[in-house]
């Protein structure tokens, strides 16, 4: 429990806002998607603050993960470690719970845990984004094969990988309904910079 309190507390730090920040510019939340995630600063400040993004999500959880996976925890107690994490990001107690959609964060944990799992994803989802240019259906298309991965070729956590999805999936209930509607934005950067 220690461990799985440790990694809400690792996964609660949002990169987007701290990238955002020390490039001196707008909180990604008050603007866009107002999702402080990888696409959203994509599409209101370009790639090299969305890369910058994607890497501080993905790693910030590792180092718990590798505690966890270093004193042979088993498969489950290993997943709850990394719930921990995509909790934090989604629910962040200090942001009123307010995080992102755990995307990024379920890649690091997954590399972590399921390397060959988070490769095969983040190839289908780097593949989709290009294809649809719509981040949304590229996340939920990964979500939904990841447990079919998982039974594939890391079949002990099978279930584990199930709950991520399952979390992915639910906090994309928005973007589901905006899909629905055709208003689901796309995944490009805005022409102008959104006003101060």
């Amino acid at each position: 429990m220690l461990l799985v309190a440790l990694a809400y507390a690792c996964g609660g730090w949002l990169g987007a806002l701290s990238v955002c920040r020390w490039a001196g510019v707008r909180d990604p939340r008050l603007a866009g998607s107002r999702n402080p995630g990888f696409s959203n600063v994509l599409r209101l400040y370009g790639a090299r603050l969305a890369l910058a993004t994607l890497v501080l999500d993905a790693a910030k959880g590792m180092p718990v993960l590798w505690l966890a996976k270093g004193v042979a925890l088993p498969a489950w107690a290993q997943g709850l470690v990394g719930l921990g994490v995509l909790l934090g990001h989604s629910y962040p107690l200090w942001h009123r719970f307010r995080g992102g959609k755990a995307v990024a964060s379920a890649f690091g944990v997954l590399l972590v845990l399921t390397p060959w799992v988070a490769l095969l994803c983040a190839l289908l989802w780097a593949l989709l984004a290009w294809r649809v240019r719509t981040a949304a259906v590229a996340s939920l298309a990964t979500a939904c094969l990841a447990p079919l991965a998982s039974w594939w070729l890391a079949p002990d956590y099978v279930w584990v990988v199930s709950a991520f999805a399952l979390l992915v999936v639910t906090r994309h209930v928005w973007n589901i309904r905006r899909l629905g509607r055709g208003g689901e934005p796309r995944l490009e950067r805005r022409i102008t910079p959104p006003e101060e």
